[in-house]
């Protein structure tokens, strides 16, 4: 053998080493990159494992986790489902994956709609479906004529396990020295999930994990991914007309009136420029049952996109239909869907304010590049905006912008001595309260007067545009900003146009609510039913291009994962300017 082919053939065993031990080593847990915004709550419900899972493989996470941080994640309860999750080494391809796990590309695609050519790299998590059934026809075969004489048959099974409560595969395996795959290979019925008393075969460890395949032609190059993701592409669907679907408790919550209100506002605004859209609204209430008899109409199944609902309990039954029937599902009110971690259908209108912290730090320190923080602290500890001070305060040292602390309570004399003169300086109360602000305003205002030569902010929240008429002149005197994925101003060209036309249509003023429910009906109306008429079936890869100028909330929409659906990642400041001028600064 020539020495060239002895190097070709030992680099292939270690190719095939490097595929089995790892693929063996990963099946207890993956990797995961911790990205902006993330806490451990989000990343359980994203993977569907606790918590105490995550701590228990990643000790002291639950005191600091940070962006870029890399955690182990327990192969969970997706081995039950006959799924495993895959972290993207280096090297890696959508081809490789397809010969590791023996699926096909698109089934790995379909399982993961966020995936594509661009972001396929290192670090990234993705779902990997059940290993598909084998098609070929069944071939006949002449008998094989046996021996009289037989050998001794070794047991499949080295050992026979007793399925005890709280068991898992994960756990089964792991106390055997096996991967899941090979537990439920000897155990078919485990596809349909393990019971308390059931008797699991345990197999002898396979020596070698890699079957023969076929023999390969090691001259044919195997597909790049980016061919592989444009030969599954399907092709683009048109909409001609749109079914809506609207299901809401009218009955019981006034503000949803006023939300359907705005919604058809947008539908008329829309039918005017050509677009045909029929709509279906229906009364959800509270119970279940209402949901399931809605559910259980026709109609239902052909809808392009439904709107809804309020309670939480509803959230579930209506992704798990939009997602059978590949229905976009946009949750407009509740913060605390979970189903947008394992629903790719799903658009999250109201995020939680935890994953708008990261964009929030993000601006500040674009805005204040020079910035020196003096935080405004409350007698009595508040824990409203715990989470968020305590990222701010990682940010900020991080980026070596200055601080200091002072108390709600404390005289102009000590406001003034914690200033700096060669820095901006942006107050920031650890507290969202109203109360807060009414005691502590009266300082800063008589600070800002006798020292004017001082460059002073005062920085809030988005609760803040609710106290406005509280304290408007102060606002525009300490020059305030405050972040928010919302805001109307009424003296805005685009609002004054829709209130107009609100009592117009209505014959009643708006409400001076915050959020106002008719503005966010119209813009989210007007957002999904303008894209899904515009890109059709590929809203998705488009969102970017929907540059839209809403009334009063902000869009933009990320995945949460490469196989969950997408949240509302929008945040601007508001700026009260000391030339009694209001400002809405976008950085995107």
């Amino acid at each position: 053998m020539k020495p060239i082919s002895r190097i070709f053939i030992l680099l292939l065993l270690a190719s095939a080493s490097y595929v089995t031990s790892y693929a063996q080593e990963n099946q207890s847990y993956i990797l995961h990159t911790i990205e902006k915004g993330q806490n451990l709550y989000s990343i359980s419900k994203m993977y569907n494992v606790t918590t105490a899972d995550i701590i228990r493989l990643n000790p002291g996470c639950e005191e600091k986790i940070y962006a870029g941080q890399t955690i182990k994640i327990p192969q969970g309860q997706a081995s039950q489902k006959g799924e495993t999750f895959h972290t993207i080494q280096a090297g890696e391809t959508l081809y490789k994956l397809t010969t590791l796990y023996k699926v096909s590309a698109k089934a790995i695609c379909d399982a993961n709609p966020g995936l594509s050519a661009e972001n396929f790299r290192i670090g990234q998590v993705i779902r990997i479906p059940l290993e598909e059934e084998k098609t070929t026809a069944p071939t006949t075969q002449p008998p094989v004529e046996q021996t009289a004489i037989q050998g001794p048959v070794q047991s499949r099974c080295k050992d026979m396990h007793k399925v005890k409560r709280k068991e898992t595969i994960f756990s089964v395996s792991r106390e055997y020295g096996i991967s899941e795959q090979e537990l439920i290979a000897a155990n078919p019925e485990l596809k349909e999930g393990m019971k308390k008393g059931q008797y699991l075969c345990i197999p002898y460890p396979n020596a070698v994990t890699l079957e023969p395949t076929q023999k390969e032609d090691l001259n044919v190059i195997p597909p790049s991914n980016s061919e592989l993701f444009n030969k599954i592409k399907e092709a683009p669907e048109e909409i001609s007309t749109i079914k809506a679907a609207l299901i809401l408790p009218f009955h019981e919550e006034k503000r949803m009136v006023e939300y359907y209100e705005g919604f058809l506002m947008a539908i008329d605004s829309l039918k005017r420029t050509g677009t045909s859209i029929d709509l279906y609204v229906y009364e959800s209430g509270k119970d279940a049952s209402a949901i399931n008899n809605i559910l259980s109409k026709k109609e239902m199944q052909k809808m392009n996109i439904i709107f809804g609902p309020m309670h939480q309990q509803h959230i579930k039954p209506l992704s798990d239909f939009a997602q059978k029937n590949n229905i976009r599902l946009v949750i407009p009110f509740s913060q605390n869907s979970e189903e947008v971690f394992n629903n790719p259908s799903i658009y999250q209108i109201n995020t939680p304010q935890s994953y708008l912290y990261s964009k929030v730090y993000e601006h500040f320190t674009r805005q204040f590049p020079n910035a020196h923080v003096i935080f405004i602290e409350p007698t009595s500890p508040d824990k409203d905006k715990a989470e968020f001070i305590k990222g701010l305060k990682q940010e900020l040292k991080s980026k070596g912008i200055s601080m200091n602390s002072v108390s709600e309570n404390d005289t102009k004399e000590t406001l003034k001595a914690a200033l700096r003169s060669d820095k901006e300086n942006i107050f920031i109360p650890t507290s969202g309260s109203n109360v807060l602000l009414i005691k502590a305003l009266p300082q800063l205002t008589m600070l800002v007067r006798e020292a004017p030569d001082q460059r002073i902010h005062l920085f809030g929240y988005p609760e803040w545009q609710t106290y406005t008429l509280d304290h408007l002149e102060n606002f525009f005197e300490l020059d305030v900003y405050f972040y928010s994925s919302f805001y109307m101003n009424t003296l805005f060209p685009a609002a004054i146009q829709f209130t107009n036309a609100y009592h117009k249509w209505y014959s009643k003023d708006l409400t001076s609510k915050y959020p106002n429910y008719a503005m966010l009906g119209f813009d989210t109306g007007f957002f999904f039913l303008k894209g899904l008429s515009r890109f059709g079936s590929e809203l998705e890869n488009n969102l970017p291009k929907m540059n839209l100028t809403p009334i009063q909330t902000g869009f933009l929409f990320e995945r949460v994962n490469n196989w969950g659906g997408f949240i509302n990642k929008k945040v601007f400041f508001i700026h009260f300017t000391k030339n009694f001028e209001l400002e809405k600064l976008d950085f995107e």
